[in-house]
This record gives C-alpha cells, structure tokens and sequence, in this order.
C-alpha cells in the first residue's frame, strides 16, 4: 500500500503498460486519473478496474501531442482530485508498423518525436509546475532500453526515447528538491499490441527470450510495480535516475 491516500495520473492509461500501472496504483491506495487519447472502451475498462478496489477513478481525454490539451488535462486532474502526488507520462508511439528503417516517413518521424519527445516534455513541464505549487510530487517517464541498443527497425523510436532521458534529467534539475522525476526504462513487454506485430509473430519473439538472461519476456502487470517504485518514499533519493527493468537483455555480456 505505497500510494495510500495519494492520487496517480497515468498518460495511456486505456490499454497495455498504462492501464495495468493504473490499476497497480489502485490496488496500492491510490486513486487514479486516467488518460486517454482515443481508446475511451479502454480507459473505461480500466477505470472499472480501478473502482473494483475500492479506490476513485477519474476519465479524462487529451492528445498530448498539442500543447494546450495538455494544460487542460492538468487543469481537470487537479481539479477533479484537488492534488496529484504522481504522474506517469506512459503515452509513447514505437512506430509499431514499421519492420524496417526502409520504410520510415517523415510522417512517422514527425508523429513519434511529436508523442514521445514533445508530449513527454511538455506533461512532466505542467504536471511538475502544478507539484511545485502544491509543495511536492513525483514524474515518471516511460523510456525504454533501445538507448541503449538502437532500433534498425524504427530509429525514430530510438531517438525519441533517447531525447526523453535529456529532457528528464533537466526537468529534474529544476524542481529538485520539491518534485522528482525519473525515467523507467523496460525491455520488450508482451502488451496485446507487441504480440500482434509481425515479426513478433515470426520468430523474433523466442529469439529475445534467448537472449534474455532471465529467460523470459514479461506481461505489463508484471513490470508495473516496478515502474511505481520511482514514485514511492522508498526512491525519495532518487532524481534523475534511469531504472532498467529487462529481464538482463542489455547487460555487458547477455
């Protein structure tokens, strides 16, 4: 029961790691903001989930590529709940479709560094600046290890994730000591979306897993309490920080 009394808004909150961090938060005291940009059955769906534990969930729609409707997201969590103690900036695009950097448009380039670089920045600028006001809280961004291994597939998603440990480290900075932000960074997940890629589906999946010192590629609900950890009292030190939780893929020698 980390977050008991505390309320947690998470960004992609309708399906996949979003929605089982939601729900995570929930069963450990919090009451939770979920967002959603177009999947509302999903947010719906976790907002029950949310409400099955006996905690308040609160729905709220924005596209977080565009500025202002991230201000108006804040605008309704805080007004809804009155505070919010954390904030998980989960919404990302991995270019998913994409199977080769052959195939990269500028489209898709736009769209990704728009999503996960601008979206994430300007969240953790208005959720932080809202902390601050309210004298304390903590922002979690979702990265990801391709920082550390690229991605042939979609270099885009490589870079953007990568631009989220700058903007992470620099936001962290700024509202030290009263707000932390930290990045958690998972491997592959098995979300209904990963396993409906095609080449999650051609063999690339029992390749990872090979590769993977413990063997195995985990379900979201499995990663969600870890990524909750950076909120917690117990990482009250820790700011600017990057956590990997991937199973050892990226390790010197794996």
């Amino acid at each position: 029961m980390r977050f008991t009394g505390k309320t947690v808004l998470v960004t992609g909150a309708g399906t996949g790691f979003g929605a089982e961090i939601a729900v995570r938060a929930a069963r450990e005291g919090a009451d939770v903001a979920v967002h959603y940009r177009g999947s509302r059955a999903g947010a719906e769906r976790t907002a029950a989930r949310v409400e099955e534990l006996g905690r308040k969930a609160f729905l709220v729609q924005a596209d977080i590529s565009e500025h202002a409707q991230i201000r108006r997201l804040a605008d309704e969590a805080w007004s809804h709940f009155g505070r919010v103690d954390v904030a998980i900036n989960n919404v990302g695009d991995v270019a998913r479709d994409q199977m080769s950097w052959r195939d990269l448009t500028e489209e898709s380039v736009d769209h990704v560094l728009a999503v996960d670089i601008k979206g994430t920045l300007l969240c953790t600028h208005e959720f932080g600046d809202r902390m601050l006001t309210q004298g304390g809280g903590a922002i979690v961004n979702i990265g990801s290890t391709v920082v550390a291994r690229g991605s042939a597939r979609a270099p885009q998603y490589a870079a953007a994730k990568a631009g989220i440990i700058g903007l992470t480290k620099s936001y962290a900075h700024a509202f030290a000591p009263t707000v932390r932000v930290n990045v958690f960074a998972p491997g592959f997940i098995e979300t209904e979306a990963t396993l409906g890629r095609e080449d999650w589906r051609s063999g690339r999946a029992e390749k990872l897993r090979d590769a993977t010192p413990m063997g195995r590629i985990p379900k979201p609900e499995e990663l969600a309490g870890a990524a909750l950890f950076l909120a917690t009292e117990d990482a009250g030190h820790i700011t600017g920080g990057f956590l990997v939780a991937d199973g050892g893929y990226t390790m010197l020698g794996a």
